[in-house]
C-alpha cells in the first residue's frame, strides 16, 4: 500500500470519528442551545457511541462479503446525512437522531481499518494499521481544536455542517484513488457473518482484547467527555477555543499509533501493552490536579493519549493476525466493546462531576485504567500457567518415550 493510499484512509478514519466526539469541546453551550440538563449534557456525546455500537454488529459484518471501498463510501455519505441533520436540528430529539446516524455510519473506521488489514502484506500490516489508525487520533483530538474555534466563530452547528461536507469529498476520493476489492454481496453470506459475531465474542483473544479496550476506553472517554466542564467553570473561565487548544497535546498519541505498529510488527505488542496501561493509571495523577496546574495537565493528556494509542494499536494487530480471514468482523467485535466503555466514560463523567467534582471525575478514569491494567495481568498470568502446562505435558511424553512407558501405565 503506497503513502497516499495509507494517508486517505488515516483521513477518512479522522473525519469519521471526529462526526462522533465533535461535541466534546462544546457540551456546554450545545447543551443549553438543545435543551439538555447539565447532568445530562454526556449523553450528547453517548448517543454518537450508542448508534455506532448498533453499526458495529450490523455494518461492520458486511466488510467480509462486500467490496470494502463501496462501503466505505457509502458510509461516510450517510454519515454526512446524520452531521446536517444535527447541524439543522431544531429540537433535542431531532439533534438525537442525527447524532445516532452520524455514529451509526461512523463504523466506517472499522471498514477503513480492516482494508488496510488485508491490503497489507503481513510485515507492514502493524505499521499500516498505527499509520491509519494514527487517523483516528487526530479525528478524536485534532478536530477538538477546530470545533472550537469554529464554534466560537459561528456557533456549534457550524461543526457539524463542515464534517458533512468533508465526508462527501473523502467519498469521491476514496472512489477515484483506492482499488475495489472483487467479493459480490450475497445475503446469506452476510447472515452468517452477523451471526458468526456471537462465536467471536466465546473466542479467548477477543474477549480479552475487548475487555481491556472497554475499560480503556471507559478512561479515555472519562477524560474527554468531562474535560471542558471544569475547564470552563471556575478558576479557569476558558472559552471554546481555549478548551479545544488540549486536542493539541493528546495529539502526541498519534506518535504513539505509530510506534505500537513497529512494536507488534516485531512481536512486543504484549509488553508494550502492559507497560502503556501502568502509564495509563499513572497519568490520571497529574490530570487530577486540574484545579490546580494546567501545565500537569497537559503532562498527563500526553501520557493518557500515549498509553491509549499503543495499546489500541496493539490490540487491533493482534486480533487481525489471530483472525486474518474475517478482518472487519473481528475488529467490529472488538470495537463493540471501545464504543460500550467511551459511552460509559461520556454518560458517567458528566454525572460524576456534578456530584463530586474533578477529583471524583479523576477517580473515575484511574479506577477504569487499573482494570484494564487487571485483565491484562491476569491474562499474562493464564497464558504463562497454560504455556507451563503445555510444556510440562510434553516432557513427561518426553521421558515416558524414552523409558518405553505408556501414559496409562503411570496410572496403575
Amino acid at each position: 500500500m503506497n503513502v497516499w493510499r495509507r494517508l486517505l484512509l488515516a483521513v477518512v478514519c479522522g473525519v469519521a470519528v471526529a462526526s462522533v466526539y465533535a461535541a466534546q469541546p462544546v457540551l456546554e453551550p450545545m447543551g443549553r442551545d438543545l435543551g439538555f440538563s447539565a447532568e445530562l449534557t454526556g449523553w450528547i456525546v453517548a448517543t454518537g457511541q450508542l448508534g455506532y455500537l448498533v453499526g458495529l454488529m450490523l455494518l461492520v459484518p458486511l466488510g467480509d462479503v462486500a467490496d470494502r471501498r463501496r462501503l466505505i463510501a457509502v458510509h461516510l455519505t450517510l454519515t454526512a446525512l446524520g452531521l446536517l441533520l444535527t447541524a439543522l436540528a431544531s429540537t433535542t430529539w431531532i439533534a438525537i437522531v442525527g447524532l445516532a446516524v452520524a455514529g451509526l455510519f461512523a463504523v466506517v473506521v472499522q471498514t477503513t481499518v480492516a482494508y488496510a488489514a488485508s491490503a497489507s502484506p503481513p510485515a507492514e500490516r502493524g505499521r499500516n494499521i498505527g499509520v491509519v489508525t494514527s487517523g483516528v487520533v487526530v479525528g478524536i483530538l485534532g478536530a477538538r481544536v477546530v470545533t472550537g474555534a469554529l464554534a466560537e466563530m459561528w456557533g456549534w452547528r457550524s461543526v457539524y455542517a463542515v464534517l458533512a461536507m468533508l465526508s462527501l469529498g473523502l467519498t469521491t476520493l476514496v472512489l477515484a484513488v483506492l482499488p475495489p476489492e472483487e467479493r459480490p454481496t450475497r445475503a446469506s453470506r452476510y447472515r452468517q457473518a452477523v451471526a458468526s459475531l456471537g462465536g467471536l465474542f466465546r473466542d479467548r483473544t477477543l474477549l480479552t482484547r475487548g475487555l481491556i479496550a472497554f475499560f480503556l476506553f471507559a478512561s479515555f472517554g472519562t477524560l474527554w467527555s468531562g474535560l471542558a466542564l471544569p475547564l470552563a467553570g471556575s478558576p479557569w473561565q476558558l472559552s471554546e477555543s481555549q478548551i479545544g487548544l488540549f486536542g493539541i497535546a493528546g495529539l502526541a498519541g498519534t506518535l504513539g499509533a505509530a510506534r505500537a505498529g513497529r512494536w507488534a510488527d516485531a512481536g512486543k505488542a504484549a509488553p508494550a501493552t502492559g507497560l502503556a496501561l501502568a502509564l495509563l493509571v499513572l497519568s490520571w495523577a497529574t490530570i487530577a490536579q486540574l484545579p490546580w496546574s494546567l501545565w500537569l495537565l497537559v503532562i498527563g493528556v500526553i501520557l493518557l493519549d500515549f498509553a491509549v494509542q499503543v495499546v489500541h494499536v496493539s490490540n487491533q494487530h493482534q486480533l487481525t493476525v489471530v483472525h486474518a480471514n474475517r478482518t472487519s468482523s473481528v475488529i467490529g467485535g472488538y470495537m463493540v466493546f471501545y464504543s460500550l466503555g467511551s459511552a460509559l466514560g461520556a454518560a458517567a463523567t458528566t454525572a460524576v462531576f456534578t456530584a463530586h467534582g474533578w477529583g471524583g471525575a479523576s477517580l473515575l478514569g484511574a479506577g477504569s485504567a487499573a482494570c484494564a491494567l487487571a485483565v491484562w495481568a491476569a491474562d499474562q498470568r493464564t497464558g504463562r500457567a497454560g504455556a507451563d502446562l503445555r510444556s510440562g505435558t510434553a516432557e513427561l511424553r518426553q521421558v515416558q518415550t524414552r523409558r518405553g512407558t505408556m501414559p496409562g501405565q503411570l496410572l496403575k
